[in-house]
């Protein structure tokens, strides 16, 4: 590969990662931590850019099968709720929510008109504009074989030109000095940073989105492993140096929003309110391009790689069947609100996270266990288990019989238990078999 072809591969995995969470969070976490910003940061850093960058790394070194070692039935079920998550019922939807909450809402003289349908109001305009959004990106999903051309060397380039302009406007004319911290960034920011990275479903991404690149080099003709692996990582440090780059800027704007963000139930709000004081008209156009491509490459490499899952998993259903299938899906679960999308997800990433973590661990300890399959296999249910708690106790459950576990309180739960079987499996030794007891 050019170096052209090495620089759009990882634009294209920039791209795909920078969505609506990855815009969404940043400013509403820098806004709440104030004075903790700092701390709130690195930890949102570590969730939502380091481990997303160790991940791809890991699915490179896995050559993809990163889930090689489980049982085949126990990584199927695993796989399809990842999917899932990361495509129709969750990430995809939601970036094209925040498209029209960003991209094309603030420019609505009338945005509530409603109509009913089975006893459901449905929002004219936003049931209009998800219809076209996921259309476009479902035209687009149908070439998979000419991603890397139409978003790492045509979308993405414009999108970083106007994403440059946006951040260093936030550092040259910020709005206020920065507030103080409140809720849980004043005691426990960098665990608060932590959790709040959650929210930008990055590292579940990774998962899928390393298969989807390692696929593009196939079809542009790179067909070993070990040139796969390598153009893979160049790709995830483009990427990561990228997504790192937004999210310090998007802290730094939420931290100095000052009265601007009072009452923002999420970033968008901040960001756009942010971006009507300072430029008027014209940013509000600059922020709605930058939000509506964003978006859109992200929505596109999630149904492409959803699409290719479950045609691998279903084939008697073609690729483009499922391009329209979960094309159509994202449209209809994007008419939810972005608040009440958001409040649903976090229980089900609390749950998630925990395993997805502990399977990229693994997945680089594995020539270091003496029974890899095994290992792998105690781990990711330890992981689950206690990721399941701390799902419940997000969900708003009573969980105060379990208060005494460490980090419980911080919706952690899973770190301690899960990170002590790693050290047992590393310290447990596979029995020899005695060849005079066989005997």
């Amino acid at each position: 590969m050019t170096i052209t072809d090495t620089l759009g591969l990882g634009f294209m995995t920039f791209a795909f990662f920078l969505g609506a969470g990855n815009l969404i969070f940043p400013p509403l976490a820098g806004f709440l931590s104030g004075e903790n910003m700092s701390l709130a940061m690195i930890g949102f850093l570590i969730t939502a850019v380091t481990l997303p960058l160790i991940t791809l790394i890991a699915v490179a070194k896995a050559n993809g099968k990163i889930m090689g070692l489980l049982p085949p039935l126990a990584a199927t079920i695993f796989a399809i709720a990842i999917y899932i998550v990361i495509g129709p019922a969750f990430a995809a939807p939601r970036a094209g929510l925040v498209a029209y909450e960003m991209g094309l809402k603030p420019f609505l003289a009338d945005s509530n008109s409603t109509f009913m349908l089975a006893g459901i109001a449905l929002n004219i305009s936003q049931l209009l504009y998800s219809l076209i959004f996921f259309g476009v990106a479902m035209l687009l999903a149908l070439y998979p074989g000419k991603l890397l051309d139409y978003v790492g060397k045509v979308l993405t380039p414009i999108m970083l030109s106007l994403l440059v302009v946006l951040a260093a406007s936030v550092f040259m004319v910020p709005a206020t000095e920065v507030g103080q911290a409140v809720g849980d960034y004043q005691a426990s920011p960098l665990t608060k940073g932590i959790l709040e990275g959650y929210n930008t479903m990055d590292t579940l991404a990774s998962l899928i989105f390393g298969m989807l690149i390692i696929d593009v080099l196939r079809r542009k003709g790179v067909s070993d492993s070990k040139e796969q692996t390598k153009y893979l990582i160049r790709a995830a440090f483009v990427a990561a140096a990228g997504l790192a780059f937004v999210y310090i800027s998007l802290f730094y704007l939420g931290a100095t929003a000052g009265d601007i963000a009072i009452g923002a139930d999420n970033g968008g709000v901040i960001l756009t309110n942010y971006v009507n004081r300072e430029f008027g008209e014209f940013g509000q156009f600059l922020l709605a391009a930058v939000v509506t491509l964003a978006c859109l490459t992200t929505v596109i490499g999630l149904v492409t790689a959803c699409s290719e899952f479950f045609n691998e998993l279903i084939p008697s259903l073609s690729y483009r069947a499922f391009v329209i299938i979960i094309s159509l899906i994202c449209g209809i679960v994007a008419n939810v609100g972005l608040a009440e999308l958001i409040s649903i997800s976090v229980p089900v990433l609390y749950t998630i996270y925990p395993v997805a973590m502990a399977l990229v661990a693994v997945t680089f300890l594995t020539k270091k266990f003496s029974m890899p399959e095994f290992s792998h296999r105690i781990v990711l249910s330890v992981a689950l288990v206690f990721g399941v708690i701390d799902g419940l106790k997000a969900a708003g459950f009573d969980m105060g019989l379990i208060d005494f576990m460490p980090l419980h309180n911080e919706g952690m739960a899973w770190l301690l238990p899960t990170g002590l079987t790693i050290v047992v499996c590393l310290l447990v030794k596979k029995p020899n078999s005695d060849p005079l007891l066989s005997s």
